[in-house]
């Protein structure tokens, strides 16, 4: 949120133990908050990004617009920097860019504004998106489901709704009885710490589980559909997420339980031909080497702490846009979706 001349983020380090504001004012801070998940989801990424921009702007001392442009650029380079998987970040940045790009003048003052206006245009677009997600994704969800979901992709992750919490809430608004397992998503928790939080906040049946239990539950029946988010998605429909989807993607499969992705356009990354393709950022070790402060692994182990996965398309039963619901074949329904 902006205020005052700075953003304000809510540090979703400490939730759900402390509510606490962090306050950004420079491109600099914007990118450690984000690298350290501060604020973290893809959308709400860009849109700190987006602000990013608008804090380098105030302080740039440019005369005309190719100063101001490379005074941008610089800032888009180092907050570009922060995380390397969710394609939001880069979409934002772009945008942002385009505004001094494309402007014919030179009025360093009208550009400035032009900028703020952009980046709370992003933040309108994404909350009128969250919305129109909800409902197309509420429509999967019948009275009396169970759906599972995983990390966190609500409210905390975007500026409305949420993506895949957003189909949730709608049904929710529209008096299905529903529950909601949420996998606890080591290992920073975003599950348990951030989706829980947002879900019991709402009155919603909630459940935390294990990470390692959602087999057992699709087993017994009692999950109906997966809903997750994703931070980037190839055009044949391969989906980056936080780490564990792929792995609750097969299980779904075995099981027979519709698996689903909730996502906005701006996630989709048309460039890249698969999920191959998609940078996987790798996060510190001490993510799972110690807990609470405290050591719980043995001193010298290895640790390999991917932050995200690429779930196939051939495992997704819909991705879940703004603009309805997109089903296989996918590089051919995606190209119609965006054309």
């Amino acid at each position: 949120m902006w205020q005052k001349d700075r953003l304000a983020l809510l540090d979703q380090t400490l939730l759900p133990a402390e509510v606490r504001k962090v306050f950004c004012s420079s491109p600099e801070e914007v990118r450690d908050a984000i690298r350290k998940m501060v604020v973290r989801g893809a959308p709400a990424i860009g849109i700190a990004a987006a602000y990013g921009i608008v804090l380098a702007a105030r302080t740039s001392m440019a005369t005309n617009r190719m100063e101001l442009l490379r005074d941008v650029e610089e800032a888009a380079k180092i907050i570009g920097s922060a995380r390397p998987t969710a394609i939001n970040l880069f979409w934002a940045l772009d945008r942002m860019k385009a505004v001094v790009l494309r402007s014919e003048t030179d009025d360093v003052s009208a550009l400035k504004d032009s900028l703020l206006r952009e980046a709370h245009t992003i933040i309108d677009e994404d909350r009128e998106t969250c919305r129109r997600i909800g409902l197309h994704g509420a429509s999967l969800i019948k009275d009396g489901d169970a759906v599972l979901t995983h990390c966190n992709a609500g409210g905390l992750a975007t500026s409305g709704y949420g993506t895949a919490l957003a189909a949730i809430f709608v049904a929710r608004e529209q008096e299905k009885r529903i529950r909601v397992y949420v996998d606890e998503t080591r290992p920073l928790l975003q599950g348990s710490r951030l989706t829980a939080w947002e879900l019991v906040q709402a009155g919603i049946d909630t459940t935390v589980i294990c990470d390692n239990a959602a087999g057992a539950l699709m087993k017994e029946g009692k999950i109906n559909l997966v809903i997750t988010g994703a931070d980037r998605i190839a055009r044949n429909g391969d989906a980056a997420n936080k780490i564990g989807t792929y792995s609750l993607a097969v299980l779904a499969g075995a099981h027979k339980v519709p698996f689903y992705i909730a996502a906005p356009k701006s996630s989709f990354d048309m460039s890249l031909s698969s999920g191959e393709r998609i940078p996987i950022e790798q996060r510190e070790p001490s993510e799972i080497t110690h807990f609470a402060g405290r050591r719980i692994a043995p001193e010298g182990v290895k640790v390999h702490n991917p932050a995200f996965d690429v779930t196939p398309h051939r495992l997704v039963r819909g991705i879940i846009t703004e603009d309805g619901v997109v089903y296989a074949p996918y590089e051919e329904n995606l190209e119609k979706l965006f054309r």
